[in-house]
């Protein structure tokens, strides 16, 4: 199973492929930004020396250090009450590199093929290493689904915004299939082998994938889905302790990632409205769930720039949206990068 996924995997990570994702990447980023500096920040940009101060850089650090600990955490937790254990540096090595594949792939797929090869990589069942990481994520989708609503209908800032007429419809829309997908994922799971098991016999009279072939996979397939299903129950069975302990820490890492944006610009000398602040980064990472780009790229920046034109002013907007991407994401990814490089080669020299 593993030298077949590592194989599998490597094709799918070619350097051509990723390189043209990164590329795409930073492209799109700078597309977003420049959008922002054109049309909402007034064509001005500085950079402020109050974000280094050591008061500042102190708590940036300490706010950084509980957002990767705590996005470590909480698959670390959901593994135990899955019956799985796993050292907490391989737990943290696996948070970087779902950042650099999450954000460099689309509609964040890649994120989740790496981690379930990663988990696979070190000895967790493909069906568990699915279940994990499925539940994780639904776990934050429950908090961001549930509270953007409530967002929407109750602040100020977004009154008379488009999200709030008819992209709001639309909004509605895509919560409920985004839900209904997940519900059928969790409780229904077996209603995804039938259609599983065509797409496979539909590749094989294409002369896609070879007989053999074809009869491994299909076997695999009902087995892992099988096993995905009865992992989920295993999670709801699980050690009560370690099922809180994810949810726990799902909110911490959603807290933290939240709390960027409120914490920058509270050393560049605004009187920060915290709640307003955290209301309007749920509503962006909630539309950043169903953006085609890449880590959400250059839609990210633009809805962050609607949102904050009316906080901040035109030369400190930019700052901090590359402040926040920066300390969320482009740090990750980049140390996600060097941590997947050396996994790589490690399987190479065990192989």
């Amino acid at each position: 199973m593993t030298d077949s996924t590592d194989i599998d995997y490597s094709q799918r990570t070619s350097g051509r492929r990723l390189a043209i994702f990164s590329l795409l990447f930073v492209a799109l980023t700078t597309a977003g930004l420049y959008t922002v500096y054109d049309q909402f920040a007034e064509r001005s940009i500085n950079f402020d020396n109050r974000l280094i101060q050591p008061g500042a850089v102190l708590s940036i650090i300490g706010l950084l250090l509980i957002y990767f600990v705590a996005d470590g955490l909480r698959l670390y937790f959901t593994l135990r009450a899955l019956g799985q254990r796993m050292a907490l540096s391989t737990m943290f090595r696996l948070v970087f590199i779902n950042l650099f594949f999450s954000n460099i792939t689309p509609m964040a797929t890649g994120g989740g093929f790496a981690q379930i090869w990663y988990l696979n990589n070190h000895g967790v069942p493909v069906g568990t290493a699915t279940a994990a990481t499925t539940i994780r994520t639904v776990l934050a989708v429950i908090f961001i689904f549930s509270l953007t609503p409530v967002f929407l209908l109750t602040l100020n800032a977004l009154k008379d915004h488009a999200i709030t007429g008819s992209v709001g419809t639309a909004l509605a829309v895509f919560i409920l299939i985004y839900l209904g997908f997940f519900a059928i994922l969790l409780f229904r799971t077996h209603w995804l082998i039938g259609p599983l098991s065509n797409l496979l016999s539909t590749a094989r009279r294409m002369h896609l994938i070879s007989e053999s072939r074809h009869r491994r996979w299909q076997f695999k397939a009902r087995r892992e889905m099988l096993r995905f299903s009865g992992s989920f129950s295993d999670y709801l069975r699980g050690r009560p302790l370690f099922v809180v302990m994810s949810i726990l820490f799902t909110a911490v890492f959603l807290l933290s990632l939240f709390s960027f944006p409120a914490l920058l610009i509270y050393w560049l000398g605004y009187s920060v409205d915290y709640l307003v602040s955290l209301g309007l980064l749920v509503v962006t990472t909630f539309i950043m769930y169903f953006s085609p780009t890449p880590g959400a790229s250059g839609i990210s920046e633009g809805v962050f720039g609607s949102f904050f034109r009316d906080i901040l002013s035109g030369n400190h907007l930019i700052l901090v949206i590359v402040g926040w991407r920066l300390l969320t994401i482009y740090l990750g990814m980049i140390v996600g990068l060097v941590v997947f490089q050396r996994e790589l080669i490690a399987n190479r020299r065990s192989a």
